[in-house]
């Protein structure tokens, strides 16, 4: 499945090592997209757990093409409950 997860805050190109290959894509509200096949649940979560550990906030996952053999269709939007605003370099991820 490809995923799209939303995140609060700006992260740089060096960062999608780490994020498994999933591009990234900042937008010019202050979030970054995250895009890209995730196998199955447990990389999800891996990828979900990294979001935590860099301690910026997680807007929302969304499924945006469920055409890959997965029966488990998930979407999580945390609206727009945080009205922090987020900007950066590109460098590293911030949040303010």
């Amino acid at each position: 499945m490809i995923y799209q997860i939303r995140i609060k805050g700006h992260l740089g190109q060096q960062w999608s090592g780490w994020f498994e290959g999933l591009a990234i894509d900042p937008q010019e509200n202050g979030d970054t997209l995250l895009t890209g096949p995730v196998v199955d649940q447990a990389a999800l979560h891996g990828i979900l757990e990294r979001v935590r550990d860099l301690g910026m906030p997680l807007l929302s996952v969304t499924i945006v093409d469920a055409d890959a053999p997965n029966d488990v269709d998930a979407s999580f939007d945390a609206g727009a409950s945080n009205d922090a605003s987020a900007s950066g370099s590109g460098d590293a991820p911030t949040e303010s």
